[in-house]
């Protein structure tokens, strides 16, 4: 009696993909391989790398664009997420150097000269002007005492300056 729960199933080709434990195709990228002009002859070994990296490389960048749409608030990830992942992260931003990702937006940078000078406590309330007067006095009263410095003190400064060289 054959029961439809009791088949045993018989040797079925597996594909060089779930032999690898990868994702993506490795015969469609040695198809790709040989059909291209790369090379005349393909190695066995070669689509499998090949996949290897390119599934790692997509990991990578999927990880880091999730991150960014998380950040975001958002669940999806849009090519604006994908750009910011790839544009912050140094290694990936060199691999991706010449590539421009459609719909991606700019990198959001506000150079430094341009952003507000950061004011101290005792300077709120007070306007410019005021600073900068208040800076023209302290100017002052430092050359102010320079100048009040006694002649025989300079004296002996320069004599023994002089003396050193």
């Amino acid at each position: 009696m054959s029961g439809r729960g009791n088949t045993v199933k018989q040797g079925g080709t597996i594909s060089r993909s779930k032999k690898a434990g990868l994702q993506f195709p490795v015969g469609r990228i040695h198809s790709k391989l040989k059909k291209s002009n790369y090379a005349d002859r393909v190695g066995s070994a070669a689509p499998i790398f090949l996949a290897a990296v390119l599934e790692y490389l997509v990991a990578e960048v999927l990880e880091l664009a999730g991150n960014a749409a998380r950040d975001n608030k958002k669940s999806r990830i849009t090519p604006r997420h994908i750009m910011l992942a790839v544009r912050t992260d140094d290694e990936l931003n060199k691999l991706f150097e010449g590539v421009t990702i459609f719909q991606g937006g700019v990198i959001p940078s506000i150079l430094p000269v341009l952003l507000p000078k950061k004011s101290s406590k005792s300077d709120i309330g007070h306007s410019q002007e005021d600073r900068d007067d208040q800076d023209h006095s302290q100017s002052k009263t430092e050359h102010e005492t320079k100048k009040k410095q006694p002649k025989k003190q300079i004296l002996q400064e320069a004599h023994v300056n002089t003396q050193e060289v």
